[in-house]
């Protein structure tokens, strides 16, 4: 079945394989990577994945948290490494260090936002 879960080199390669198409100056969730891969992944499991990713081939800093913050704030060097390199790409973040997920979030063809999804945190 296509939504079981798979052996953990085939888990990688599937969040990798997403990672990879999200263009620059967008983000996705952990979560959103999560509920499109299926059984088997949840946003926790995707973040171990994400922090394991090959940097020079996974745009690792693209993949957020879903309050539209970074969860590596203090885990690298320079700290908030990631928050920066996502403003050189053209991300925006307010002063609370979140970017509004209304703009900035990006989606898979077939997997765009639904209506009855959480609204942003921005009110937008």
């Amino acid at each position: 079945m296509e939504n079981e879960p798979v052996n953990d080199r085939q888990y990688r390669q599937r969040v990798y394989e997403i990672v990879r198409e999200i263009p620059v100056g967008r983000v996705m969730t952990y979560g959103q990577i999560a509920e499109i891969l299926g059984v088997g992944y949840t946003p926790r499991t995707v973040g171990f994945v994400m922090h394991a990713a090959d940097t020079e081939n996974v745009p690792w800093q693209r993949v957020i948290n879903s309050q539209g913050a970074c969860s590596t704030g203090r885990m690298t060097v320079p700290v908030n490494l990631q928050q920066q390199i996502l403003e050189s790409e053209g991300v925006k973040f307010n002063e609370k260090c979140r970017c509004d997920l209304s703009v900035y979030r990006w989606s898979p063809e077939g997997f765009e936002k639904k209506d009855d999804e959480q609204p942003s945190l921005f009110g937008k």
